[in-house]
């Protein structure tokens, strides 16, 4: 009998030990984060916005031995996010994908099933600010002056906007309208490709109007081909320091034209933690300083949960605009 007890302790003794092991690793099982090759997605073609992040953060992470593993960028393009996206809901926590405001908006025009609920926010990170721009002999000098001439009517102007109505650019433009009371449904957007596009259309006199990022707007506006007279940001920017804000013009409104990262569903609480810890060491070194100034992008950087609570604030803000300007119910 003796003998049958000391075996059962010596049992319970291992299995402890065993238990105790397994719930002191970072990942499932005990076993450390990562375990395999790190995949950044970038949910479009090579070039652009999307493209341009996933592959900065890959060089940066790799360079600076942020991450030891291999790090590579996959292009999924395809239904404006839609295929990337689709693709990353089934991988796991070595899996990442940039994301954007369509994240939100594709599902708010039923365009897509997928919310930024159905993955975990993992950052916030740049942010380009979006501009109003008339050609230089334009009777308007300043945003409220088109915002006035539209609400006496609607469909006077024509604006100029890219790749199509629901994007940040054209949403930018509704928020400002909607404060000072015009009737949006009634504007006259003209819908454009590419923000190349707009540009040229505006040199050309097709549009009265254009609403784009200030970075596609910064170089003709400079040149003094056409005069760029709001833009969306908190403060006046470096280098455009003519051009008044929104809120300067007695608008309170700031409007980023925001890009992210998040990651499949149900990650843990380590795989979260693991990157907010890469994600923060790499916004904070000098290489990444230096990707936001050659792109002139601003940095915007938040944390997992500040994403979360940014989303959320985000998607109540593109519902309310969507509605106003009569693309959703």
């Amino acid at each position: 009998m003796r003998k049958w007890i000391g075996f059962i302790s010596v049992l319970s003794l291992l299995i402890m030990a065993g238990c105790g092991g397994s719930s002191s690793g970072d990942g499932e099982g005990g076993a450390e984060f990562p375990q395999e090759d790190i995949e950044f997605v970038a949910p479009a073609s090579p070039g652009g916005g999307w493209d341009g992040t996933a592959r900065a953060m890959q060089k940066i992470m790799s360079d600076e031995g942020i991450i030891e593993e291999n790090i590579n960028v996959v292009n999924k393009p395809g239904g404006s996010g839609e295929v990337g996206w689709q693709y990353l809901s089934g991988q796991d926590a070595h899996h990442l994908a940039i994301n954007s405001s369509l994240v939100i908006t594709n599902n708010l025009l039923g365009q897509s099933e997928l919310t930024y609920e159905d993955f975990t926010p993992l950052g916030i990170l740049t942010t380009e600010w979006i501009s109003v721009a008339v050609p230089p002999e334009s009777e308007f000098e300043k945003g409220k002056d088109v915002m006035e001439q539209l609400k006496e009517d609607p469909t006077s102007l024509k604006i100029g906007v890219a790749p199509g109505l629901g994007n940040n650019d054209h949403l930018s433009f509704v928020q400002a309208a909607k404060e000072f009371g015009v009737d949006i449904p009634k504007v006259e957007f003209l819908i454009y490709e590419s923000g190349g596009d707009v540009v040229s259309a505006l040199l050309g006199g097709h549009v009265d109007v254009a609403t784009m990022s200030v970075s596609e707007a910064k170089e003709q506006h400079n040149a003094g081909k056409f005069n760029m007279i709001a833009v969306s940001s908190e403060e006046r920017i470096e280098g455009l320091e003519g051009v008044p804000t929104w809120k300067e013009q007695g608008v309170d409104m700031v409007f980023p034209h925001w890009r992210g990262v998040m990651g499949p569903p149900d990650m843990t609480e380590e795989e979260i933690a693991y990157w907010d810890d890469k994600i923060s060491e790499m916004v904070d070194s000098e290489a990444w300083q230096k990707v936001l100034e050659n792109n002139e992008w601003q940095s915007f950087y938040k944390d997992s949960s500040e994403s979360k609570a940014f989303l959320e604030e985000q998607t109540k803000n593109y519902d309310e605009l969507l509605s106003e300007s009569g693309l959703t119910d």
